[in-house]
């Protein structure tokens, strides 16, 4: 994905709409660099105290229509393939498949989807009815995409109008989207952090350094050298802590030794204990939300 030269300037949405976009714009872990931007977590159902319990032997299953809406904001969607109705493969989209997503949203009760090529995000509500994808109106951010605004104008084209979903979740999870032109859609599901560990985030930061060094509990194994970092509300950096050693794994970051970098990680607890050293939690996971600062080593 080139680097993104212009900043994004919304254009006017309606609210719920705009906000999903916003949302989906900061799960893109390559264009949001504001380290005072706070964690995205997903909603505590409170239980009240004054409402007892329901028999739930006669509760009505949900329908294939619902289930296939309730799964379908649990995954970040990756292109797998594009062929039109030839059979023949989308080469524009097939060629950048690794950067062309897909997210459905549910924001107090409405559903809305948004999609990218890696560039703008564009998104609007949607509607599913016996498998049928209906997306109208769609809105999206401005920006100058060079080369990608064709494909990003192809790939709107294809999200507008009916399509036919059909769900399979399992150690694979696709979602194949079928367009009234013909055009097949295949997307791989990764679960998103939020569906993976149930829970809520908290937003933390962490200075990485370039040199990782021998764990002190396992000389056989290469620990980060990682400094917990604080920042105020104006985005300026307050403190630093001192070195600690992280022997475990950020999901989403692949470790540079070549630049001292500054992440913004979103930490979700867990059951299972994550093999970490010397006075970092093992009860968490960490999720790289951004690469914040990157300075390169002499």
């Amino acid at each position: 994905m080139k680097p993104i030269t212009k900043s994004a300037k919304l254009v006017w949405l309606p609210s719920l709409l705009a906000a999903s976009l916003v949302l989906s714009a900061c799960n893109n872990t390559s264009q949001n660099n504001d380290p005072k931007v706070t964690a995205n977590t997903t909603s505590d159902v409170v239980a009240d105290p004054t409402v007892t319990a329901t028999d739930t032997t006669n509760a009505v299953p949900a329908t294939a229509e619902q289930t296939m809406i309730d799964n379908l904001p649990r995954y970040r969607w990756i292109l797998a393939t594009a062929m039109d109705n030839n059979n023949q493969p989308l080469s524009a989209l097939m060629a950048i498949k690794d950067q062309v997503t897909l997210n459905f949203n549910q924001y107090q009760g409405q559903n809305s989807v948004s999609y990218s090529v890696g560039c703008n995000t564009m998104g609007a509500a949607y509607q599913l009815e016996d498998q049928k994808l209906s997306i109208e109106d769609s809105m999206s951010t401005k920006m100058s995409c060079g080369d990608l605004d064709i494909v990003e104008n192809r790939l709107n084209e294809l999200m507008q109008g009916d399509s036919e979903l059909s769900l399979v979740v399992g150690e694979v999870t696709e979602l194949t989207q079928v367009t009234s032109d013909g055009v097949t859609l295949v997307w791989t599901g990764k679960m998103t952090p939020q569906a993976k560990y149930k829970g809520k985030a908290e937003t933390v930061f962490w200075a990485v350094s370039a040199n990782t060094k021998p764990c002190v509990n396992n000389n056989g194994q290469m620990c980060l050298q990682v400094k917990p970092v604080t920042y105020d509300e104006q985005g300026r950096k307050i403190n630093e802590g001192a070195v600690v050693e992280f022997a475990g794994t950020i999901d989403g970051y692949e470790h540079d030794n070549t630049q001292d970098q500054v992440l913004r990680l979103q930490r979700f607890k867990t059951e299972a204990d994550t093999v970490l050293v010397d006075n970092i939690d093992s009860e968490y996971a960490y999720v790289l939300d951004t690469v914040i600062e990157t300075s390169a080593i002499r």
